[in-house]
């Protein structure tokens, strides 16, 4: 029996919630994790996880050694960094959350520059419009915009997340092109589901949203791009998305002056007195890419 392996499984079971989401996460077999779970338990004598037809629960005596396995694996993660810290050449696993767009359009291409650059390191990039908990999700880094709220951690500027309003040459053509915001009213949109009709981050003087009428909505930003390219309507997406297209001239921006303020980018991660070589490679080459914009 490996027993480390075995509170590792078991960890993931209280966290996840079941033995098959367990085994997503950790990429075994739900019939796997139930040996796991039963190697303790006969190791311990005790049960570890109450089952029943229709849900699981842990244990008393569970919730106690869901706990200290946390914090046994916790010395095992700070005993290997410490290993870590003396190879001059960083390797291990790094886990990156960022935004959607920016994380596949901005710092993908920039990953598979640094991994070539060091080869012994492993890296997993999480993408996702919904902010992270460094310690409970396990990131060793993510890129975050607009206010960072209570600093707890330490925040590196990278640049700034601006959205930009475009349409295709050929579709202007057709329609004309906007000079004022009140003109969109004669134009067709194209919005992220999750906004509904309306393009909530511009606002008027007046507070009114802009009189936009959605004609193409997608939960896909790519998707968004591809029909403003193809002359569907006009589009509002972050730069980082569009700015191939726009130095192109395969999309126009509209109505520059009337757009939001470009809010902050910033690398962040956990404050830490141990030296870190893989964290800290990763972080020295993002800067070097991305610097602050002054």
């Amino acid at each position: 029996m490996d027993k480390f392996r075995a509170m590792q499984v078991f960890v993931a079971v209280v966290e996840q919630g079941s033995l098959s989401a367990a085994a997503n996460e950790l990429g075994i077999s739900a019939v796997m994790v139930g040996k796991h779970i039963q190697q303790l338990e006969s190791l311990l004598n005790t049960r570890l996880i109450e089952r029943t037809t229709r849900r699981q629960s842990v244990s008393r005596a569970g919730a106690s050694y869901f706990e200290n396995c946390k914090k046994v694996l916790e010395q095992v993660r700070w005993a290997e960094s410490s290993v870590e810290s003396l190879q001059l050449q960083p390797r291990g696993l790094l886990r990156v959350s960022a935004p959607i767009n920016l994380g596949s359009m901005l710092i993908a291409p920039l990953i598979a520059r640094y991994l070539a650059q060091y080869p012994k390191v492993r890296l997993e990039l999480i993408l996702s419009n919904s902010r992270v908990d460094l310690i409970e999700d396990g990131f060793d880094l993510a890129i975050r915009t607009g206010d960072l709220g209570e600093a707890h951690f330490v925040a590196k500027p990278i640049g700034q997340y601006q959205l930009q309003l475009c349409a295709s040459p050929q579709y202007l053509q057709q329609y004309g092109t906007p000079l004022s915001p009140a003109d969109l009213s004669r134009h067709h949109g194209l919005t992220h589901l999750v906004w509904g009709n309306e393009w909530p981050s511009l606002v008027l003087q007046d507070d009114q949203i802009w009189p936009i009428k959605s004609r193409f909505a997608s939960n896909d930003s790519q998707a968004l791009r591809q029909a403003a390219l193809n002359g569907a309507g006009i589009i509002l997406q972050p730069q980082a998305l569009l700015a191939e297209d726009i130095a192109a001239g395969r999309l126009i921006p509209l109505l520059q002056e009337h757009l939001p303020v470009a809010k902050p980018v910033h690398l962040i991660y956990l404050p830490d007195t141990r030296p870190r070589p893989k964290l800290s490679s990763l972080l020295d080459f993002l800067l070097a890419e991305l610097p602050a914009k002054k």
